[in-house]
């Protein structure tokens, strides 16, 4: 799940960057209206969290010029300005969800997850396919009922495809939800996951569609 912050709070960008990406979300960061408004043409990722008090334009206004180009894009908003008023005007903008700083982790974390069962396939924190379980809430994954270890972008990876069951991921979209800006990619890196998740889960469970991606059963 790619994310794209709008934040120009150095710090409180870094620290929610190493937050998020713990969690398994691929995280890229903007500091400007602008520049996020750019982001979802060229590369439009699958959840803004959005800060309204960005340096050259009011959030709500980048808000209103995200929903002229993408009106079913999730965006979250961040911002000091906690009063019901400016709650109502958020929301009435198009946003999807509110949080007022100073707020926490956990909370944001519990609201990205809504916003993630509303784009994928599944409607809990649960995702059981066939005798595979991954529990998004904790991070954890079953096979046969016994617990899996398995690296960040792996457990990114199958939770990208189970969210998605049924669905068909190319390769390019699936490096794009694994890897942020920046981050080097081996040219079979995505193949040497799905080798590893198949060795854990059984080969059968995550099927090649040749030429085209990758896929998981439905459930």
């Amino acid at each position: 799940m790619q994310v794209l912050l709008v934040e120009d709070d150095r710090p409180l960008a870094q620290g929610l960057q190493t937050a998020l990406r713990k969690q398994g979300y691929s995280v890229n960061h903007v500091e400007t209206g602008d520049a996020c408004l750019h982001v979802i043409v060229t590369e439009p990722p699958d959840i803004i969290i959005l800060d309204l008090g960005l340096p050259d334009m009011d959030g709500l206004k980048v808000l209103q010029k995200i929903r002229d180009k993408l009106q079913t894009l999730p965006v979250l908003l961040l911002t000091a300005r906690d009063s019901v008023d400016d709650k109502v005007a958020g929301l009435d903008s198009g946003a999807d969800d509110y949080l007022a700083k100073p707020f926490e982790m956990t909370e944001l974390l519990a609201r990205l997850r809504v916003l993630e069962r509303r784009l994928g396939t599944v409607k809990s924190n649960l995702i059981q396919i066939g005798e595979v379980a991954l529990d998004t809430s904790n991070q954890e994954v079953f096979f046969r009922e016994q617990p899996q270890e398995l690296s960040r972008k792996e457990y990114m990876l199958l939770k990208s495809l189970m969210e998605n069951a049924g669905k068909v991921l190319t390769r390019s979209t699936l490096e794009t939800r694994l890897y942020s800006w920046g981050e080097e990619v081996c040219s079979n890196a995505l193949e040497v996951h799905i080798h590893h998740l198949r060795k854990k889960l059984g080969s059968d469970f995550i099927k090649t569609v040749r030429g085209v991606g990758y896929k998981v059963a439905p459930p």
